[in-house]
């Protein structure tokens, strides 16, 4: 049973070393570096395209996590090498900042597909579950500790590997897609509310209401500057599929009360048999829900990406989720596609 009474230090037992896995078809493990990026990108694509390949991760999503300042490689990644000097492994262990409410250890990773069925995946999940006990054991506070990973349910081999490592299955999320070409409502907002584009200028506010807005989802925690910047920074963020809900204070200033944020990867498109773009956040800060708001930002996100000439637009949702997220994009004509899985390890 969970204490979160008593610190982490004092729940958690952690390894004080973590001996390199050993196995007959990976030459050599060791550290990943910054100059490992192009391998791991590699890897991460071989993996994506048989357990997701509708959408692969960038190299600069791979490169973004060695800029981290809370991630230490040579502590918290491991790779595995083939005889010719090839990453056929790799192990991230993430320990996020902005521990308000629970504190996280996440686990990124696998086996390149060439390689699975051997017992490669339980060495660098034991691994990993070493050295995300270890960060959770580091920490003094007095709040729930998750060791957390997540897999699509288009790779079943991954949910036994963690069933067989320990933890459990916690949540699901639905993937929802939107035609374009269907018509789109339109939703009148009160007076005192309205859209505008995102811009830079107001970033910082709406990284505060992101903070705000999903500190109610499941799991969720404050994101860091460094990975917000990192975010609105990279090359598929669309600040023209981007907007915000300004709503009037007393005295007449407007502050953020929402907002649709929203990705494009190219690369994607001919995997995916569409163009279109992800709707990476939406959200509307309580004191603002039932009036429309989030409806009306995810129309005009829905509208700029047709204009756009884009056929279809995806959201991940929490299929459980307390504010009726999934009520709301489905009555906006989403619908299911597939699944993904997070499992959890508490303390």
């Amino acid at each position: 049973m969970v204490d979160p009474v008593r610190p982490l230090h004092d729940r958690v037992t952690a390894p004080e070393s973590l001996p390199l896995p050993s196995h007959p078809d990976v030459a050599a493990w060791r550290p990943a570096t910054a100059a490992d990026v192009d391998g791991i990108w590699q890897l991460d694509r071989a993996m994506g395209e048989v357990d997701h390949p509708d959408y692969l991760a960038t190299r600069d999503e791979i490169a973004e996590d060695f800029g981290f300042s809370h991630f230490h490689p040579e502590l918290d990644s491991l790779v595995g090498l083939d005889s010719a000097g090839a990453i056929v492994a790799n192990g991230m262990v993430m320990f996020p900042p902005g521990q308000q409410t629970l504190v996280r250890s996440v686990l990124h990773g696998g086996v390149h597909p060439e390689l699975r069925g051997r017992g490669i995946g339980r060495e660098l999940l034991a691994w990993q579950l070493g050295r995300a006990r270890q960060q959770l054991a580091s920490s003094p506070k007095t709040l729930p500790g998750w060791v957390i990973v997540f897999t699509d349910e288009r790779a079943p081999q991954n949910a036994r590997l963690y069933e067989r490592g320990g933890l459990s299955l916690a949540r699901y999320f639905l993937a929802l897609q939107r035609v374009l070409g269907d018509p789109i409502r339109e939703f009148a907002l009160a007076d005192g509310i309205r859209i505008a584009p995102y811009s830079p200028e107001r970033g910082a506010a709406v990284h505060a209401a992101r903070d705000e807005v999903f500190m109610d989802h499941w799991s969720s925690q404050p994101m860091s500057d460094e990975a917000w910047d990192a975010f609105v920074g990279s090359d598929v963020f669309r600040a023209d599929l981007s907007f915000v809900a300004l709503g009037a204070e007393p005295g007449g200033a407007e502050r953020v009360v929402g907002f649709v944020l929203s990705t494009v990867n190219e690369d994607d498109w001919e995997r995916q048999g569409f163009t279109g773009s992800y709707i990476s956040l939406v959200g509307v800060q309580r004191a603002w829900r039932g009036r429309h708001i989030a409806q009306a930002l995810l129309a005009e996100q829905l509208r700029a990406a047709r204009a756009a000439g884009q056929e279809r637009a995806t959201l991940h949702v929490d299929s459980a989720s307390a504010t009726g997220a999934l009520d709301l994009y489905t009555g906006m004509g989403f619908t299911p596609t597939n699944r993904e899985f997070a499992f959890t390890l508490e303390f």
